[in-house]
């Protein structure tokens, strides 16, 4: 057993229990792609039937992970990266 394995005291639950999901229709707004160092970050602004939101690709040597930001969202999270990129400016680099 892997260690983030653990029996459920409920019993064995299957993770694709029912058929599958119909794919949901997805149109793409813009996309946008930049590199920093060994990752490529792709950032697509799309629209389905639930809504429009932007879709954060992080892609590192194939492997890739989504973050998804709702647009009711992308307003307070610009407010948050603009104070990220501030501190990072501001705050000095540690000696190694």
């Amino acid at each position: 057993m892997i260690s983030n394995e653990r029996p459920s005291p409920h019993g064995y639950r299957s993770y694709s229990a029912g058929p599958p999901k119909p794919p949901v229709n997805e149109d793409t707004l813009k996309t946008e792609k930049i590199q920093i160092e060994r990752k490529t970050f792709i950032f697509t602004l799309k629209e389905n039937p639930r809504g429009r939101f932007l879709r954060i690709t992080e892609d590192v040597n194939g492997r890739r992970d989504n973050v998804i930001v709702p647009s009711t969202g992308l307003e307070e999270f610009k407010k948050v990266m603009d104070e990220m990129v501030k501190a990072a400016l501001e705050i000095p680099v540690k000696d190694q």
